[in-house]
């Protein structure tokens, strides 16, 4: 198990660790696949009550149209909404496939000029990378309100990340890594879902970032996919313009008798050989119980020693 920890400053003469930031409040939209369970979406907002945070449920927050969160236009209507109520913090109930069909609809100027805190993962990839490539604005790839916070025990750690990022007190996220090539440096941090992320290649929601720290995740995906899209943004020539390649989780796939002895691992290995950008695994974020919040668009460092990587969020001058 990867662990993550959050470090404060100890020098009390500018850094006010201490006085803790009251948590704003939370707007709950569903962009993305209908939620299964409305009762798992109370529980959600009673999690989220108790570690501060008042919340709001968008209107059409629980409707339903095919396999997503009601029509395209409902949806689109939701995140208007979003921009207009009056709590600094957006999050998505869940992910699931529907933000790709509404990209060319939403006013992504509007969405920057609101000055909202946008949350999600997954489906809310697009979200985040499009907002970035349209505006240069950031936003935060984390929990959801279903998956983490009305999971049936919710993880501490990844309620702990939240809290201190949506505070801006989360300064560096440390993590155990098996094998990170050396690394120090500092660029734009973004990525999110590889599937999303390899899905805007070639189109205007794709943000165009040279010397970035690129992290990427993925969910039932097989690694032979995962190195296939993979390939896609090596040959799109994506991958050799960053500083770092941070790989999450890649969970829930079954390998099969044609694999002989192909997985993961072999994927990795791929990639560092046909890049020289340093490659990183262990990122505690994905479709898993420890997630880190991880803000989009920030400029951020990254620096390994044997066995461990950290990622400074928040510096100070």
């Amino acid at each position: 198990m990867t662990q993550s920890h959050h470090e404060h400053g100890h020098d009390h003469d500018h850094h006010h660790a201490h006085q803790h930031k009251k948590p704003g409040g939370i707007y709950l939209i569903s962009p993305s696949g209908a939620v299964a369970d409305p009762a798992v979406l109370d529980l959600a907002r009673q999690r989220l009550a108790d570690l501060g945070f008042k919340t709001s449920v968008d209107r059409t927050a629980l409707a339903v149209h095919e396999r997503f969160a009601g029509t395209d236009k409902q949806r689109l209507a939701a995140i208007n909404r979003s921009l207009k109520q009056k709590h600094p913090i957006v999050m998505a109930t869940r992910g699931g496939y529907g933000l790709s069909r509404l990209l060319p609809l939403i006013d992504w100027q509007q969405v920057a000029d609101s000055g909202k805190t946008f949350v999600g993962l997954s489906d809310f990839t697009a979200f985040n990378l499009a907002l970035l490539a349209r505006t240069g604005a950031g936003s935060f790839s984390g929990p959801t309100a279903i998956f983490d916070f009305g999971a049936k025990k919710m993880d501490d750690l990844t309620a702990a990340l939240f809290v201190e990022s949506m505070c801006q007190e989360l300064e560096i996220l440390s993590f155990e890594t098996q094998d990170a090539d050396p690394v120090d440096a500092r660029g734009v941090l973004w990525g999110g879902n590889l599937a999303m992320v390899a899905s805007l290649v070639g189109t205007p929601y794709m943000p165009k970032i040279r010397g970035g720290i690129l992290f990427l995740e993925d969910i039932g995906e097989h690694p032979y996919r995962i190195e296939r899209m993979l390939t896609q943004l090596l040959h799109a020539g994506i991958l050799e313009r960053q500083k770092a390649i941070v790989l999450g989780r890649f969970t829930d796939y079954r390998l099969g008798s044609a694999d002989g002895g192909y997985d993961l691992p072999s994927t990795v290995a791929w990639l560092r050989s046909v890049i020289k950008v340093p490659v990183i695994t262990g990122l505690p974020y994905g479709h898993v119980r420890v997630k880190a919040t991880l803000p989009i668009g920030r400029k951020v460092g990254i620096a390994t020693e044997p066995g461990m990587a950290h990622l400074v969020l928040e510096e100070h001058f």
